[in-house]
C-alpha cells in the first residue's frame, strides 16, 4: 500500500529525481511577492523552473497546471530572472509530477520557454 505523501516529501523526491538526471538543484521554495516557485535547478546551461505535481497520475498532474497557473509560475520565473540578474539566460518550465506510490515523472519544457 502506498504511503502518503505531502507537498514536502514530493519536492524531495522530485529533487532527488532531478539530481539523478543531472540536474543542479540551485533553489527550493523560492517565495516572492508574484508567486512561488517548487524548485530551481540547472540542466545544463539551461535555468529550469520546476513545479512539483503529487497527483494519482502523471496526466493529472500536467492537467492541474492551468493557464492562470502557468501565468503565476511565468511571473514568479520573471522576479527570480531579475532579481539575480539572469534575465539573459535560456530557461525553461518543467514539471515533475509524483504519483501515490512515490514514483516521479519528469515532463520537459512542460509549457514553452520563458
Amino acid at each position: 500500500m502506498p504511503l502518503p505523501l505531502d507537498g514536502g516529501a514530493a519536492e524531495t523526491i522530485a529533487a532527488r529525481h532531478l539530481e539523478s538526471l543531472g540536474y543542479r538543484i540551485l533553489a527550493r521554495n523560492v517565495k516572492s511577492k508574484r508567486g512561488e516557485l517548487d524548485i530551481v535547478a540547472r540542466d545544463g546551461r539551461t535555468l529550469c523552473f520546476v513545479e512539483v505535481r503529487l497527483r494519482k497520475s502523471s496526466s493529472l498532474a500536467f492537467a492541474s497546471i492551468d493557464p492562470r497557473k502557468q501565468r503565476s509560475l511565468a511571473r514568479a520565473a520573471e522576479h527570480y530572472l531579475l532579481a539575480n540578474r539572469l534575465s539573459s539566460m535560456p530557461c525553461r518550465f518543467d514539471v515533475v509530477a509524483i504519483a501515490n506510490d512515490g514514483q516521479p515523472t519528469l515532463i520537459r519544457d512542460a509549457f514553452g520557454s520563458v
